[in-house]
């Protein structure tokens, strides 16, 4: 069984982590955990292009966007688990952590990779709101890594709002149960059960549900007005780990509310879901392109150029259609581009010790592997030609004009100003002289791979798909 080959591995890497001394042991089983779980995400993606869904078990079960979101985490997961060798290596050498810290970071990241697995493979709602709460307790400790004021600060923030917000979540899943029944056969209340049961759940609770649903969820998703964690978690976690936070947590939550949404849609109809999604991404986009033009911290300011990112696929699923199409792209090349340049801006943390922008100059004439990578991902996530993120925002504002056009031209003026913002902070840091003491180094190769390796997956994407992520993005639309 192809599950068996994802969480086996990631249980055996914390075990291991646990037990052993050896930091060269840990550091390879736990990149062997996870190229494995890589491989059995591929052939599972291609067992759900070949037959619509994958369900070994009836506790697991896989559909063609659960596909996608696990391709994310497989893929993202194995360049953030290659490059933290290096990093930390660095970090250690620097004093910065000791051994203890480093077998810690290890234990943490197999196992939130492993829940994310399980969330999206839960085919239980309740199950997979067991798992997203994990991520929450292993990804806590991680973000307060380094036992800093500010960034103990942020693991508490992002511990008692997601935990409030995951709360509310509970509530509404509950609410949703009750389309079940007393009486029903059903002794597993699955997704697919609940969808099948749609039809018997009352209008007003089933709004009543999603509001609460997407409140909560919306809180691990990022979406503004519930956003607040996410700048101070981000910022403060190692590199790595702020790459799978961007890249791939957020979209496991935002899967979890279109799971529900379309439950909702059955039962009330798609407006009421879509008006919602729409608000909450147009306000996402506002607030994130507002505070990306005067940010300060380069961290910081991937973080809300995720929020806006987050904002722009509520939109394109909520105006449905052909903004479906484009809001699923651009999971896929958000996650990708946002994953490379949180993993460069640990390259650049390790070389100026600070995340402050006005303490990054000249980087192009000190790091200029890096700082070339850099521009070249900013470029990616503006939505400059030819990256695909042109396209999906194309499609999803083209999907928005005839039904919404103000939304939509709205949109387009904020995706202008974030664009604004994005470059003239990237500008201030890779070009001007450096300072005399930031003298050129020959760069460590292994802290450049990873972030490579997604720009030019995402650069071959925005051309060519794979025919069978191909499939499973037309079979995705047609179910959300």
């Amino acid at each position: 069984m192809e599950l068996l080959f994802i969480f086996l591995p990631l249980l055996i890497a914390v075990l291991v982590g646990l037990l052993s001394r050896q930091r060269l042991l840990i550091e390879i089983t736990s990149g062997v955990a996870i190229g494995l779980a890589f491989i059995a995400t591929i052939l599972i993606a291609q067992n759900v292009a070949a037959f619509d869904s994958y369900s070994p078990w009836p506790i697991f079960s896989v559909d063609a966007l659960g596909a996608i979101v696990m391709l994310i985490i497989a893929c993202v997961g194995l360049m953030a688990s290659i490059y933290s060798i290096p990093y930390l290596r660095q970090e250690s050498a620097k004093g910065i952590i000791g051994f203890t810290r480093v077998r810690q970071y290890f234990n943490l990241l197999n196992l939130f990779l492993a829940v994310m697995f399980f969330a999206v493979t839960a085919s239980n709602p309740v199950m997979t709101w067991i798992a997203i709460e994990l991520t929450t307790l292993s990804t806590a400790f991680l973000i307060s890594f380094y036992n800093k004021a500010s960034s103990i600060e942020g693991a508490w923030k992002y511990l008692i709002i997601n935990s409030v917000g995951l709360l509310l979540a509970f509530f509404g899943t509950l609410l949703y149960l009750t389309s079940l029944g007393i009486n029903s056969d059903s002794t597993f209340a699955t997704w697919s059960a609940l969808l099948t049961n749609a039809h018997n759940l009352d209008p007003l609770i089933a709004k009543l549900a999603f509001i609460f649903v997407f409140i909560g969820y919306g809180v691990k998703v990022g979406l503004a007005p519930m956003h607040t964690w996410l700048p101070d978690a981000h910022s403060k976690s190692p590199a790595p780990i702020s790459a799978l936070l961007s890249g791939v947590l957020l979209n496991v939550a935002f899967f979890t509310v279109l799971k529900f949404k379309i439950i909702t849609d059955v039962s009330v109809g798609g407006t009421f879901s879509s008006t919602i999604l729409i608000s909450f991404g147009l306000l996402s986009i506002f607030i994130a392109a507002m505070i990306i033009l005067v940010q300060k911290s380069y961290k910081r300011l991937l973080a809300y150029s995720s929020i806006e990112n987050m904002g722009i696929m509520s939109l394109g699923f909520g105006f449905g259609g052909f903004g479906g199409f484009g809001a699923i792209l651009h999971m896929l090349y958000h996650s990708f581009i946002k994953s490379a340049l949180f993993l460069l801006s640990g390259n650049f943390l390790l070389k100026y010790s600070s995340a402050k922008i006005k303490n990054v100059r000249g980087a192009l004439l000190v790091m200029p592997l890096a700082s070339v990578l850099f521009l070249v991902g900013i470029f990616a996530i503006a939505g400059v030609p030819p990256f695909g993120i042109f396209l999906t925002k194309l499609f999803i504002i083209s999907a928005g004009m005839s039904t919404y056009p103000i939304v939509s031209i709205v949109a387009v003026i904020l995706f202008s100003v974030a664009f604004v913002g994005l470059f003239k902070h990237a500008g201030a840091m890779i070009f001007g002289e450096p300072s005399a003491e930031m003298k050129k180094e020959k760069e460590n190769i292994w802290l450049i791979l990873p972030s490579l390796v997604l720009l030019l997956t995402i650069f071959f994407l925005s051309f060519q798909l794979p025919n069978f992520l191909s499939v499973l993005i037309n079979e995705a639309v047609k179910g959300y």
